[in-house]
């Protein structure tokens, strides 16, 4: 089997210098523990492995955590921290009267519950980094660069990244991005989207909500993928799924914790008083969402009902999974107001809005770039804006408006 290098273990190596210990969380099989293992192998300082799935010890590090840490002294990689927030206070003591760099390194597949025990806890003395499954970047083996308007830093991506046909880029929405199918691990999609589904994802709601009907949790799923790259519509997803909203709402907040989706906020501020205050849903595997929608094909995918919003989805979860893998919060909304005019992505970041719009066609028309104004309104400067699209090459509309291949991002 094929290992991937993932951007973040330069981000984790360079950490381990300077913090006790590094929180790294995110969807089960996005790879975590696999890279976390083979850095601590490259280490070589005797890093003890151990996991929390094992039920033997994981009862000890809940009933006795001081023991618990002398089984297994720093350095150590403890995996699926979750199941004993216990810990948390004992690695805390460890943490006040060693100080040594690289101690701990834990992981975790669910990111709010864990972060209230780290918040408690361990403030000022973790770095929580957040893992995906594979970005493109990591899959075609290009450098991390997270996604910027700045002209020169693209002009230069441009140069190293293989252009990519339409069809192509359906091929990779198509299959997704999980380690164990990009590998090569698990040569049967079907296969592996519908085992995970009913042995991580239904076992880890369950571990968050209590009793879970199965059937209704796949059509709420289903439903929710339908609506990617949407307006979070929790009555059109509740009905699908014959649930009410507060059971909706609680179980994308689910997804939400287990690192399977994540929301996309309005951009809004004093000045810009029209603005609708409903966040949108996104994926970050699209391989996941065409799974649970059954399109059976790359090809069934580019020209069916969802092409566009598929293609979306893809462009904004290869952004943030860009800013993750260099270990930066990615600052991302997108805007739309009461008169339909809509921007899909801002980023936010050097005290200005830098807006996007993405479109499926190789050729896009000016005139998609009138609505950028709107933010002009804004207390940020207007940065430079740019149309994601399937063009084979980088260019510009004019200083201020680049057209960027989605391939490249």
């Amino acid at each position: 089997m094929k290992y991937i290098k993932r951007h973040m273990e330069d981000v984790v190596q360079r950490l381990s210098k300077s913090w006790p210990a590094i929180l790294l969380t995110g969807p089960r099989q996005a790879g975590k523990t696999t890279m976390l293992r083979r850095l601590s192998e490259k280490e070589n300082i005797g890093r003890e492995y151990v996991s929390l799935d094992d039920l033997t010890i994981r009862e000890m590090a809940k009933n006795d955590p001081k023991m618990f840490l002398q089984l297994h002294k720093p350095p150590v990689l403890i995996d699926e921290i979750q199941y004993a927030p216990e810990l948390f206070t004992y690695i805390k003591i460890h943490i006040d009267e060693h100080h040594n760099p690289g101690d701990f390194w834990l992981t975790g597949s669910q990111v709010f519950r864990l972060m209230r025990g780290v918040q408690e806890s361990l403030a000022g003395r973790v770095a929580l980094l957040h893992m995906s499954p594979l970005s493109q970047r990591e899959i075609i083996g290009a450098d991390c660069v997270p996604f910027t308007t700045d002209f020169d830093t693209l002009a230069a991506e441009s140069k190293k990244v293989q252009p990519v046909t339409t069809p192509e880029l359906y091929k990779r929405i198509w299959h997704g991005s999980m380690p164990g199918l990009v590998s090569g691990e698990y040569p049967d999609r079907g296969i592996y989207y519908s085992s995970y589904l009913s042995t991580y994802v239904e076992r880890d709601v369950r571990d968050l909500s209590g009793t879970v009907d199965a059937l209704k949790f796949v059509k709420f799923f289903t439903a929710a993928a339908a609506r990617t790259a949407q307006l979070v519509n929790y009555k059109a997803i509740a009905d699908d799924a014959d649930i009410d909203q507060i059971t909706a709402k609680a179980w994308i907040n689910i997804l939400e914790t287990l690192g399977i989706v994540f929301l996309l906020h309005p951009y809004s501020n004093n000045v810009l008083k029209r603005t609708i205050k409903t966040p949108k849903l996104y994926f970050y595997d699209t391989g996941l969402v065409c799974y649970l929608t059954k399109w059976s094909s790359p090809e069934v995918a580019e020209s069916g009902a969802m092409s566009g919003a598929l293609l979306e989805n893809f462009a904004v979860s290869e952004i943030t999974k860009g800013y993750q893998n260099a270990g930066q919060e990615p600052f991302l909304h997108y805007y739309r107001d009461r008169d339909a005019k809509e921007i899909d992505v801002i980023i936010e970041g050097d005290g200005k809005l830098c807006p996007l719009e993405i479109k499926k066609n190789a050729t896009p028309d000016k005139r998609i770039i009138r609505t950028f104004n709107v933010i002009d309104k804004s207390s940020l400067k207007l940065g430079t804006g740019a149309v994601l699209c399937m063009s084979d090459r980088f260019g510009a509309f004019d200083t201020n408006h680049l057209i960027v291949p989605i391939w490249m991002i």
